[in-house]
């Protein structure tokens, strides 16, 4: 059979790829020290699964309205108006299964051939391909490590042309944990909206940040950010439900009646049991989530440490998510058994090869010569991980 070329052009998500792999080694029974999941490794919340089953033995297992139950949608509007101060309307919210589902719905409302979409790199890897199958151009625009991975006002002028439609915003960053502050924020959004350039604003880690640094949200700064963007969150990250399949976005009615049209098409509703784990997830108990964020926080201080200790990796100081994004430009050139480092796809195979840890090559998310390791894992895993890392890299040379 002929396969279309919008999906020969399609890459495969390298972190499902590096997580998958690692799977099958397990399976063979080699003990593997997997850093490449995105998803936390603690357990969705009790009152959420207690929830799950209770909407199973109620017989809540049908079809629901495609765009997600009101009484879920009234939980998101809450949130939104409690953390941010928000106001929108049940016509204005969309739930899809996933924020990746709602992004991806998003991209085929808004986009046609000839449009060009702005994307700060490091990018989450979904980003470029999802955009490309709408007939649009992604235009990467290169941050530095030096700034952060933070988006210069100068480089987003010059990127922007007459094609330019929209910018996606994703903070705190997956891969890099980077994100703004309100001044910074104010700054790339004036340009985009003097550009009239539509605001995607992916904020699904919003609550997992550190330092006592608390989030700001795009639509937050002003009316008219607020109507020019359309924000993206979920459940998926903050409350460990990955599995569950929830995201969804607030904007736009048009856009989202849009969206909900797309989606009648392709998924219909999301699972009703998900909806009301959800549901409990964004209306019960808060305290797990700040529990959780100093586990990570902790995590966190600790990969950065051990590995500005070890020679040939600079890690940035990440302020949100639980990535950490290394250069390993201290170890290209570098060799091992008769093989050459020569960029992040090398250096992911000898690590994996050499000291059976699994990361994600850099390249997946537009930065050569950079890693992301997740440690959305135990400390034991970690520290062990760090140890077979610092051990394998003294072979190279």
């Amino acid at each position: 059979m002929k396969l279309s070329n919008r999906v020969k052009n399609l890459k495969p998500s390298a972190t499902l790829a590096i997580t998958a792999k690692a799977k099958a080694l397990r399976a063979e029974g080699i003990d593997i020290i997997g850093f490449g999941a995105g998803e936390p490794d603690f357990d969705t919340p009790e009152n959420v699964k207690n929830q799950g089953i209770k909407s199973i033995e109620d017989g809540f297992t049908k079809y629901t309205p495609v765009g997600g139950i009101n009484e879920l949608k009234d939980a998101i509007i809450n949130s939104l108006k409690k953390d941010h101060g928000l106001e929108y309307t049940r016509d204005e919210i969309i739930v899809s299964c996933g924020a990746k589902h709602s992004i991806y719905n998003i991209t085929q409302a808004l986009f046609d051939t000839g449009d060009e979409v702005l994307i700060p790199s490091p990018y989450w890897v979904s980003y470029p391909d999802q955009i490309a199958l709408t007939g649009a151009k992604p235009v990467i625009i290169e941050t530095t490590e030096e700034n952060e991975f933070k988006l210069k006002t100068d480089d987003l002028k010059n990127a922007i042309n007459e094609n330019s439609s929209a910018i996606i915003l994703n903070y705190p960053s997956n891969p890099t944990g980077t994100t703004y502050t309100r001044d910074e924020l104010e700054e790339v959004v004036e340009i985009a909206l003097e550009n009239k350039l539509t605001i995607i604003s992916d904020e699904i880690y919003e609550k997992i940040i550190y330092g006592g640094a608390k989030h700001v949200s795009v639509c937050e700064l002003s009316k008219e950010a607020k109507e020019s963007t359309i924000l993206v969150n979920g459940v998926s990250k903050s409350y460990s439900m990955t599995g569950w399949r929830i995201g969804y976005a607030a904007g736009n009615k048009d856009v989202i009646n849009a969206m909900s049209k797309l989606q009648g098409q392709s998924t219909s509703n999301p699972t009703s049991i998900s909806q009301m784990a959800a549901l409990e997830a964004l209306s019960g108990p808060q305290q797990v989530l700040d529990e959780r964020c100093k586990e990570f926080e902790k995590r966190k201080d600790f990969i950065v440490k051990r590995l500005n200790e070890i020679e040939g990796f600079s890690c940035f100081n990440p302020k949100g998510a639980f990535y950490v994004f290394p250069s390993i430009n201290g170890f290209v050139g570098k060799e091992y058994e008769g093989k050459s480092i020569s960029g992040s796809i090398d250096f992911t195979e000898f690590l994996l090869e050499k000291a059976k840890v699994a990361v994600v090559p850099g390249i997946a998310f537009g930065k050569e010569n950079y890693l992301r390791i997740s440690y959305a894992t135990s400390m034991e895993n970690i520290e062990k991980g760090m140890d077979r890392i610092e051990e394998a890299v003294k072979s190279l040379s």
